[in-house]
């Protein structure tokens, strides 16, 4: 679980209401917030797949699949490794596949202690 006592140490190093870090953090959540893509990011998290494997899990196109995996790979969230003429894609670090853990472990959590504002 979560640590709350614990802060990002980029929230420490940097006034977060410059854009400097805010910019990047924010287009990392608009590429992940694209449910095709999450879902291909959450397959490479589970371990090397090939392009015509994520796509046949997926129900998805290998062309619409690449598309994404670029996107992807330009923002450092998926890596390629290629073996023979087969390329094989995986989450970039353990930043991603830990980052994905956490949220996935957050949206499990019962909600019992959620009290909405009354404002």
């Amino acid at each position: 679980m979560f640590d709350t006592t614990i802060v990002p140490s980029a929230l420490l190093l940097n006034d977060v209401s410059t854009d400097e870090r805010v910019v990047p953090l924010a287009d990392l959540f608009r590429l992940l917030g694209d449910p095709t893509r999450l879902r291909i990011v959450l397959t490479c998290v589970e371990g090397r797949t090939p392009v015509g494997a994520i796509a046949e899990s997926l129900g998805l196109s290998a062309s619409l699949v690449s598309h994404h995996l670029r996107l992807l790979r330009a923002a450092r969230i998926v890596r390629a490794e290629r073996e023979g003429k087969q390329v094989f894609y995986l989450a970039a670090d353990q930043h991603i596949s830990g980052m994905l853990a956490e949220l996935l472990e957050h949206i499990a959590e019962p909600h019992a202690d959620f009290r909405p504002d009354n404002d």
